[in-house]
């Protein structure tokens, strides 16, 4: 996958749950759309939260992330079930030390 967008009514709270997942949110606009959120993945993937405005907001996803154990935000190894802000399921998956993973 190279794209994720989000379209949610809860920009900030979920700006602040998805970093503290690790992922690095950077603010973005282009021309003259919406100010937005972007992360970039390593292998060139890119997760962007926008706000619901013009358009609806995401509906249900069910979305799995990786990290490395230092960008985890204090979750030990293993797989970590979560809710975000709108009320999507995403599952964490932080690998135990020594491993390596995409999300780093």
């Amino acid at each position: 996958m190279d794209l994720l967008v989000i379209y949610t009514a809860r920009l900030e709270e979920c700006r602040g749950f998805y970093a503290g997942l690790g992922l690095d949110l950077v603010p973005e606009k282009h021309g003259n759309g919406p100010d937005h959120y972007a992360a970039a993945f390593p292998d060139g993937g890119v997760l962007e939260l926008y706000p619901a405005t013009s358009r609806p907001e995401s509906g249900y996803l069910r979305l799995g992330l990786t990290v490395a154990a230092h960008r985890a935000g204090g979750r030990s190894g293993g797989r970590h079930t979560l809710t975000d802000p709108d009320g999507r399921t995403v599952v964490l998956t932080v690998p135990e030390e020594g491993r390596t993973t995409t999300g780093s």
